[in-house]
């Protein structure tokens, strides 16, 4: 046999290295721009406890992210939040309930947990316990699209080129490890390593509360920059609503593993429909010296979700619960034209509640 037969084992390695190079391509529209990226049906996880108790994290929940938006996720600790958020990336798995990412379910045949991993991210809350202590941040943003396929050399590249972009000079952050870098800076590489796959969705939990404003105002820039270059898809939970309005396009409002209500940012905001969502936006603190808060706008806690009340979760708290609250559980209905979802038994035309407007007449 000439020898030309027999490949060098150089260029043997190289054509190993582009053949699996060539395994990890940009994620790819795959349901059009109307099909929402991610739709969730029926979301539900319960937690175990002793004696046949269960803790209701998250109870049933419906609602679609579309593509290219930033949805909000506010409420209190406890309400369901960050659960949530682990469903979506199936860090846990849900008891019922299912979730499509641009058409195709998760999980499923077509769309499989690794494929759906790489294109859906998540960056945690404490930037130092989500990063390995062992590995330099290079390794860490690059270890991501090894497992997936990318040759060692272009993993390298390629996170040296997204610590680049993320504002981290690679000559200077590349072989650092995290205890040697500041809280900043180590979201900054939690955010790069989110985008060392090419996702499409980016769940943020929590990503900036740990930061100094000064900070916190950088990063969330870098994050709006981001999501315009790398057209991505924002999940963005927080607990300070300030800064949920200025990063979202839409809010969703939990309690108590439910949904109360969701909606676009400006009139959700101007004008909350559910009482809890009202009670949330006048606890925002404020700089006007003549808007002290007087009263707390909400009394009491959350109840136990180990055996949350009947009907209407909220209605313990909510200044305007009569007797249908406490029985009947209000269903998450459409209000007004733009999209907007409540569910509060006040917003239901022809409910059996004071406040609620008359039933619609269906003219023949």
């Amino acid at each position: 046999m000439h020898p030309a037969a027999h490949p060098h084992p150089d260029e043997l390695k190289a054509l190993a290295e582009k053949s699996r190079a060539v395994k990890l391509l940009p994620n790819a529209d795959r349901g059009g721009p109307a099909t929402p990226l991610l739709s969730v049906t029926g979301l539900t996880k319960h937690f175990p406890l002793a004696r046949g108790a269960v803790v209701r994290a998250v109870d049933g929940v419906d609602f679609t992210v579309k593509k290219g938006e930033t949805l909000g996720v506010v409420g209190e600790s406890g309400c369901g939040k960050s659960t949530t958020a682990r469903l979506i990336m199936q860090l846990l798995d849900q008891d019922a309930g299912e979730m499509l990412f641009d058409g195709e379910l998760v999980g499923g045949l077509e769309l499989p947990l690794k494929e759906y991993r790489r294109q859906a991210q998540m960056v945690f809350q404490d930037s130092y316990a989500s990063l390995n202590p062992r590995m330099t941040i290079e390794a860490s943003v690059a270890f991501g699209p090894q497992v997936h396929g990318l040759s060692k050399n272009n993993a390298i590249t390629r996170a040296r080129d997204l610590l680049a972009k993320v504002g981290l000079d690679p000559a200077r952050f590349a072989g650092r490890y995290p205890h040697e870098l500041s809280g900043g800076q180590r979201q900054r590489v939690n955010i790069a390593r989110a985008l060392a796959l090419s996702p499409r969705l980016l769940i943020l939990d929590e990503s900036v509360s740990a930061l100094d404003k000064s900070v916190e105002a950088q990063v969330l820039n870098l994050l709006l920059d981001l999501r315009e270059a790398f057209d991505l898809t924002y999940v963005f939970i927080s607990h300070d609503l300030n800064v949920v309005r200025f990063m979202s396009d839409r809010v969703m409002v939990m309690y108590l593993g439910e949904i109360v209500e969701i909606g676009p940012v400006e009139t959700l905001y101007a004008a909350p429909a559910h009482p809890y969502t009202r009670a949330l936006l006048a606890a925002m603190p404020s700089m006007d010296p003549d808007r002290r808060t007087e009263e707390a706008p909400l009394a009491g806690d959350p109840p136990n979700p180990i055996n949350p009340p009947p009907g209407c979760r909220f209605h313990p708290r909510c200044p305007f619960a009569e007797a249908l609250c406490c029985a009947v559980r209000p269903e998450l209905s459409p209000v007004g034209e733009d999209g907007r979802q409540v569910a509060c038994h006040i917003n239901t035309p022809g409910a059996r509640h004071s406040k609620a407007p008359p039933a619609l007449e269906i003219i023949p």
